[in-house]
């Protein structure tokens, strides 16, 4: 039996978080001895950072947060796997250690291939080299020659479409720019691993669904293995082999796609609002709150009832035509239903916060689980995306009328349209000359 191309066992990442005891109000009277001993505890602690090479923390209490703990998992050659979670499960963590970029606090990894990434906006680029210098730059990390990488260096230029600006320092490049160069490269510069992470989404959606096709293209065709997570459950339903739910740092699914995806949409089955935490501050456009308003106040909507949709949008900044687009996904990760606010009627062209509603009078959805996937971005076919959420205020569609409808199988239709049957009967062996 082959061995498997990537191997984790006992996988841990531990951060410590300093805090100032008095400022956060831990303290309610402090002695002075109290001070002393605790500022020469703190200096003690900075010279040992220092001496270690380590980051010096600031404030007198450090915290210690794992980010990953215990995880252990085998990815066989040639699959693709598809990383889901909420913010802050350690996605993001376990994809820069596979990377190589962050250091484990505990356990081993095992990498039996190249590796490429496209993690954060710049990662892998210098800024002061230009495109072309980069390219060839990223090729050299991999350990090609320069003979393999101008092989394959037209296609990157033509499948990053950066032809006129191949020759300027990438720190003028946009974000959309930068990504699409990152990506070309990381996909055609032939790693066996290649990983991905959320950063798609800043490109524009014809891109994303260009990348989604090249990965596509590079697992099916050429065998090679990707992990990739993405906030988009359908490219994950469309493309993965297997999936990975990370739950506080732990493996809560290692299994099928369906699977996997059931348990991470049950979570939020309770609830059919969405608000943005509090601690993720944003200075461009966002979408602050979203809420879905069911028939029933337990989050099941009951079919043929009208149902109301509200969406609270922060432009701290204007923006120049803002275009608001959601779809309903049913548990199959098909995108039953979309809608979009745009048509000429831009909004968000002043600074401050835009509500709006998207009311449907009647709802005839099959009986299911269905959840949300909205996007904000300038007009479509090419314009900036400000923030994308997936997964959000799940609602069940419950039968009220079960007589009216033979078959209520979700796996069968989408919709139940109301309709009638009428019968003629005829006299005759051939009543259809």
């Amino acid at each position: 039996m082959p061995e498997p191309i990537i191997t984790v066992e006992g996988l841990s990442k531990r951060y410590l978080i300093a805090h100032n005891s008095q400022r956060h109000g831990h303290e309610r009277y402090t002695a002075l001895r109290d001070v002393i001993g605790r500022e020469l505890w703190t200096i003690a602690r900075k010279t040992r950072q220092m001496l270690q090479g380590q980051q010096i923390l600031q404030g007198d209490r450090v915290a210690e947060f794992w980010a990953l703990k215990d995880l252990n998992f085998d990815i066989k050659e040639g699959e693709v796997v598809g990383i889901i979670g909420r913010n802050g499960a350690g996605k993001s963590t376990l994809l820069k250690i596979l990377s190589r970029i962050t250091e484990p606090t505990a356990g081993r990894i095992a990498l039996r291939g190249r590796v490429g990434s496209l993690l954060e906006v710049g990662t892998g680029f210098h800024p002061e080299l230009t495109g072309r210098e980069n390219i060839l730059l990223n090729g050299a990390i991999l350990g090609m020659t320069r003979r393999e990488i101008s092989k394959k260096f037209d296609e990157i230029v033509a499948f990053a479409e950066v032809e006129n600006f191949l020759d300027t320092p990438v720190k003028w490049y946009s974000s959309g720019m930068y990504v699409r160069l990152a990506f070309a490269v990381a996909a055609h510069l032939e790693p066996e691993i290649l990983i991905v992470d959320e950063v798609l989404a800043v490109g524009d959606t014809e891109f994303q669904k260009k990348c989604l096709g090249k990965m596509d293209e590079v697992s099916r065709r050429e065998g090679r293995t990707i992990l990739f997570v993405s906030h988009n459950l359908a490219a994950i339903a469309q493309m993965a082999d297997r999936a990975l739910l990370l739950e506080a740092g732990c493996i809560a699914i290692d299994g099928s796609v369906r699977q996997a995806l059931s348990a991470y949409l049950s979570k939020g089955a309770s609830t059919t609002q969405y608000s943005r935490p509090s601690d993720r501050q944003c200075e461009t456009a966002h979408i602050a709150k979203v809420e879905v308003s069911t028939s029933d106040p337990n989050g099941v909507h009951r079919f043929g009832e009208p149902m109301e949709i509200n969406f609270w949008i922060c432009h701290p900044r204007p923006m120049a035509n803002g275009c608001f687009c959601f779809q309903i996904f049913n548990q199959f990760q098909t995108a039953v239903i979309h809608s979009s606010y745009y048509h000429g009627r831009g909004f968000g062209r002043t600074s401050g916060s835009t509500v709006l509603v998207c009311r449907f009078p009647q709802l005839l959805l099959n009986v299911g689980r269905y959840h949300l996937r909205t996007w904000l971005q300038e007009p479509p076919h090419g314009g900036e995306i400000y923030e994308t959420l997936d997964g959000i205020c799940a609602f069940d569609v419950a039968r009220i009328d079960q007589a009216q409808f033979a078959d209520w199988r979700s796996d069968v239709c989408t919709y139940h349209e109301r309709h009638s049957w009428t019968t003629i009967d005829t006299v005759g062996d051939t009543p259809f000359d």
